[in-house]
This record gives structure tokens, sequence and C-alpha cells, in this order.
């Protein structure tokens, strides 16, 4: 017990994860029957344990350092979900866009600031601080609703990415402000040599190193070793980028880039998860534990205020950087809901602000309060972003403006002969399944039409001859411009549920007879979208599980008559449960045969199925056994027709269910 002790009091850290996950686990257990975002759980869990809850947390210095490993996994994880060749095709939004949002930002939140009364110094500090937003929350939940590489997610990422590329220029220009004499401009151009330096070695890396590392790592077949190769890979490149002065998470994003030109890159991602949902939980604790709640008290009304006040002025400034672009007002819109919250590299600045003393301890703890606030919020916003984008261009505004509005969402790359557009599929999202359903029409001499918000996408498949605009299919002009209402069909192939839910309105709103088919990633999806409009959902969860059995069944050998015939009772069956929720017991449920493959010794001269023909016996019809090969005289025969006969000596191979096979073993074995 004592020696447990002394462990104890050497170790606080131990006990402060005993009691950060112990705490934590009933916390999010209550959210998760409140159905509240888990995010918000460790930030109360961090506020009940920080030093202004209940102070059962020590060693925060240590919990800081888990919640760096968090930020880094999470980072690097993006990574391995890109590739350099993608991150190419986001660069006019990393470079134009992310510079424009933080300019922007820095420039309105002076003013404001200033006019407010605060010094210019100070004023233009502030503009740093709310800058920068929270990449660990929002690509955390980008990553859980799929949208990581919609129009708006990858236009999210790459102005986070520049954040976290600008943090280091305004930790140099901080100084300065507050009157050091250092020289900024020098440390600035040193600074642009490293970032040179770094690009060349990911390139080089990317195409040469790794790859190499891992193939011979991945030839041992050693689980361990390849994880270990992983993380050294990750922390490595982080590593680097920190001694050149860049951020350490930038590092990581970079690491996981290397890895993802590689074919080794989703093991990579399957190994690295677990140990990121751990790291990060440290992450967003220690942000709770920065959380003065009664400091919240004292000035809730104020703080309210300019929460407000920064929810509108990041929202507006994000928005119009991103329409620079070319994007549609809607895609804006989403983007400056996605990044509206203050970020945890603020709060890293912040405690240079008070190093400098351009911030006091009171103004301190209104920005804590201000940045934690936007942050709760973040996944209920980021969870609406599509409808309050939506809402948001609905604002009765006068009828020129909003002509000009709903002009400029309407982009089509193609000009389309309306008058030939009739009984036509429309084909919404030119993903892969979009693809494959434009060759289909194709073949078939259907007449089709396809609506992408991929910009490049569509500049590309234009350019092959392929009928694509540019265009929000929820946007009523788009539809109107692809003749929606003349329409057999429209499948939305989109995996986004929000946006697919305001097409199928707005297709709805135009025509009643076009038959919708919605494509969807889980079941439970099902219900609300055939109560909105659509005819038929597909979900991929339920045709993944089908398309699993299906092959396993292929494996056994099983006819692929009856394959089919099974599969199709699944479907039916299945979606009609799907469309028409019921506890009717009529409702035929689906007995799925545990099936086995078995090599089995003819031990008897005579019998049932012994020295007769399969046609005579009939054994597949009175047992369900298949009979798929036969073993004779050390020779396999694969050829089976009906006139093959059994004998005494034979080894059969055959498929059936376990107990028909041991009923089989019984009548030809020796008893």
């Amino acid at each position: 017990m004592n020696s447990f002790i002394l462990a104890v009091a050497e170790l606080p850290l131990l006990s402060d994860i005993v009691v950060i996950f112990g705490l934590a686990t009933l916390v999010i257990l209550l959210f998760m029957r409140l159905k509240l975002p888990t995010i918000i759980g460790y930030l109360l869990t961090g506020a009940i344990a920080g030093p202004y809850g209940l102070s059962l947390v020590y060693a925060s210095t240590a919990v800081e350092v888990l919640s760096e490993i968090g930020v880094i996994l999470l980072l690097f994880v993006i990574g391995l979900e890109f590739s350099l060749k993608s991150l190419m095709a986001i660069k006019k939004a990393v470079f134009i866009g992310g510079s424009l949002q933080v300019t922007l930002t820095i420039g309105v939140t002076a003013l404001i600031s200033y006019l407010f009364g605060f010094d210019w110094n100070i004023a233009v500090f502030f503009g740093f601080l709310f800058a920068l937003s929270s990449t660990a929350i929002v690509l955390k939940l980008l990553q859980e609703s799929g949208q990581v590489n919609t129009i708006s997610g990858r236009t999210t990422l790459a102005i986070l990415i520049f954040q976290d590329i600008i943090i280091v220029p305004l930790v140099l220009f901080t100084p300065m402000l507050a009157g050091e004499s250092d020289n900024v401009l020098l440390s600035l151009f040193y600074l642009a040599l490293k970032g040179g330096l770094v690009i060349v070695l990911t390139i080089i890396s990317a195409k040469y190193l790794i790859p190499q590392l891992l193939y011979r790592v991945a030839k041992t077949k050693n689980e361990e070793l390849f994880l270990l190769s992983i993380i050294v890979t990750c922390f490595a490149v982080a590593y680097v980028t920190s001694l050149l002065g860049l951020s350490l998470g930038l590092g990581a994003f970079l690491a996981g880039l290397i890895i993802s030109e590689s074919e080794y890159s989703h093991h990579a991602t399957g190994k690295i998860l677990p140990f990121r949902e751990i790291f990060l939980s440290f992450f967003f604790v220690s942000v709770g534990m920065l959380f003065d709640i009664s400091f919240l008290a004292e000035h809730f009304l104020l703080i309210l205020a300019l929460v407000a006040l920064t929810f509108v002025v990041k929202f507006t400034v994000t928005s119009l950087a991103v329409k620079s672009l070319g994007t549609s007002y809607k895609e804006s819109f989403i983007v400056g809901f996605s990044i509206f919250q203050v970020g945890e590299f603020s709060l890293l600045l912040a405690k240079e602000g008070l190093k400098y003393e351009l911030l006091d301890n009171t103004t301190y703890q209104f920005f804590l309060a201000i940045s934690i606030l936007t942050m709760i919020i973040t996944p209920f916003v980021l969870k609406q972003r599509e409808n309050l984008a939506c809402k948001v261009l609905n604002i009765p505004m006068p009828q020129k403006f909003k002509k000009k509005l709903e002009q400029k969402t309407q982009v089509p790359e193609l000009n389309l002969e309306k008058d030939s557009l009739n009984d036509h599929l429309v084909i919404i999202g030119y993903g892969l399944n979009g693809r494959n359903l434009s060759r289909a029409a194709k073949r078939a001499k259907i007449p089709y039409v396809i609506i992408e918000m991929n910009p490049e996408t569509v500049k590309v498949e234009a350019a092959k001859g392929e009928p694509i605009v540019y265009g929000d299919a929820a946007n009523a002009v788009v539809l109107e411009h692809v003749q929606i209402h003349k329409a057999r069909v429209a499948v939305i192939a989109i995996s986004n549920q929000p946006a697919t839910s305001g097409i199928i309105e707005n297709i709805r709103t135009a025509s009643q007879s076009v038959f919708i088919i919605v494509r969807t990633r889980y079941v439970n999806e099902i219900e609300s979208m055939l109560n909105q409009g659509a005819d038929e959902v597909i979900p991929e969860e339920f045709e993944t599980s089908i398309e699993i059995f299906t092959r396993v069944l292929y494996k056994y050998l099983v006819p692929k008559g009856e394959i089919d015939d099974f599969t199709n009772d699944v479907r039916h069956h299945n979606y009609e449960v799907f469309r028409t929720p019921s506890n009717d017991s009529s409702v035929p449920t689906l007995d799925i045969p545990e099936i086995n493959f078995a090599g089995i010794k003819i031990e008897k001269d005579h019998g049932t199925y012994i020295g007769k023909s399969l046609k005579d016996s009939n054994l597949r019809g009175n047992t369900g056994i298949n009979l798929v090969a036969i073993k004779r005289d050390g020779k396999t025969v694969t050829e089976i027709t009906g006139n093959t006969k059994v004998k005494l000596g034979d080894i059969v191979y055959v498929v059936g269910k376990p107990e028909a096979l041991d009923l089989f073993e019984e009548e030809v074995g020796i008893s």
C-alpha cells in the first residue's frame, strides 16, 4: 500500500490519467444519452477536473504534452487521407483563401478593438488571436461526418493549413508589437528558407525514401514493427519542422502526406486511429481546464455579446475570403460557419501576449472565455451548417440583389441544349457512383446531364464532352437549367446527408413526377429521406454487407443462381422493412445459412449415393449438398456433371450446411 502511494506521489500523471478517463467516461455516457457531442463532454470534464473546478488534476503540464500529441496524430491522419496531388489541387485555397481570411480578420478585429479604445498595437494583437480557428475540433468533426473531401471540407482544410503555417510569423511579430527590437524581417527570411527546405524534403521522402522503407518493413509481416515505423515517421518529421521553427502539427500533416503516397496509407491509418482518439481526448480536456466558470458567471452578458460579435465577424470575413476563390455563395457560407471559432493556437499565442504584457490577466480571462465558448458551440453549428447556409441565402433582400446572388451561385460550364432534354436522367454528384452511372447511361443510350460542385472536375469532364454543369443542386436555378421538371429519373449520388435533404426538397418543389433515387451512407437515414420525397434510397452500409456475404457464398462454391435468389430475397424483405417499420410478425425473416466446406472420404462400397450418378442419386436435391471436386487415385477431378459417380476410396469435396455434411458423412463413412 505504501509503495502504491509513493508511486502515485512520484508519478502524479498516473493519478491524473485515472481521474481524467474515469470522469470522462461518466460525462460522455451522460452526453451520449442526451445525444450531445462528445467533444463538449471532454471540455466539461476538463472544467470539472481543472484548477477552476474541483482541482483534481495536478500534472497539468504533462496533460498539455499529451494533448499536443493528440493534435499531432490528428493532423497526421488528415495527411494520410490526402496526397501531394490533392494538396496541390487546393494550393489556391491555401494561399489565397487562407491569406485573405487571416489578413481580413486581423484588419477588421484590429479596427473594432481600436474603436473600443485599445492601443493600436494591442488591437492588432487581438487580430492575431481571433484570426486563428480550431484545427483539432473542426477537422475531427469533419472526419466523423465524412465531409473532409467535400468542396467545403477541402476549402476549410486549406484555410486551416494556412493558419497553421502563419502562426509562426505571428509569434515572431508579437515582440515587435510589444516594442521589442528583434529583427523580424530577417527572421521571416530565414523562415522562408526553412519552409522551402521542408517542401523539398517532403517531396523527396514521399517519392523515394518512405515507400522503400515501408516496403521493407511490410515484407517482414511484423505488425509491431510496421506500427513503430509509422509512429517514428510521424514524430520525426514533426520534430524536424519544430527545429526549423515551424509548428509540430504542420510537420505531422506533412508526414501523413509522405506516407499517403505509398500503398500502405490505409493500413497505417487503421493502426494509428486508436492512439489518436486517446491522446486527442487529452487536448479537449486540457482546453476545458482553462475554463473559469466563476469568471463567466460574473461577466456573462458581456462575454455572450463578445462571442456573438466574434461569430458574426469571423463568419462574414471567412465567407468573403472563400467567395473570392470563385466558389458559390452557399459553399462560402458553409466554410464561414465551419471556422468561426477561436483556435487552440490562439491560446498559445495569448500566453506570448501575457509574457510581453500585451494582455493583462482580466483581458486574458475574457479571451479564454470567448475561445472556449466558441469551441463549445462549434459541434452544433457544424452539424447545421448546410441548413444555416440555406437560411442565409433565403434572407429577405431586394429583388435585384437576390437575382444577382442566384446568378453567382449558378455557374454552368456547359451550354446545354435545353430543348433536347426530355425524359432524361439527372445525375447529381460525379464521384465514383456518378461516373459509373454516366457510363451505363451512355452505353444504354439514355440521355443524361450531370450536376457537379467541383469546378476542376467540371472543367476536365466538359472538355471530354460530358454533359456536365457546375452548380448546387439545392438551388432552384440550377435545377431549372437541367430541366428537372422534364426528367424521368434523378439520382443523388453524394455522401452529404444535409445537402441531400435540401436537394430532395427542391426537386420535389419543381416536380412531383420525377423518380428520385438517393445514395446514402447508413441504413438509419432511409426513412427520413423517403419521408422527404425520395422514391428509392440505397444505403451503402446495407449493400456493402450484401456484397460481402455474396462473395463468401461464391467462395464456398454455392451456385450463382442460388446466390442471386438469396440476395434478391434479402433485398426485398429488408427494404420493405426499412420503408414500412412495423412490429408485425408476418414480416418474413431471413435465416442466413451457415455453410461449411469439407473433404469427406468414401468408406463404403454401397449406399444411397455410392456407385450411382449424381443425377440418379439426386444428392443436391435430397441433402442440399453441392459436390465440387473428387480426389481419386491421387488425382483431383473438378469437372463434375450429372453423370459423375462417387466410389469407394474417393475423397469428395462438398459444400453445405454443417448438419447436412454430418449426415452425409454418416451415410458414406464407417459407422
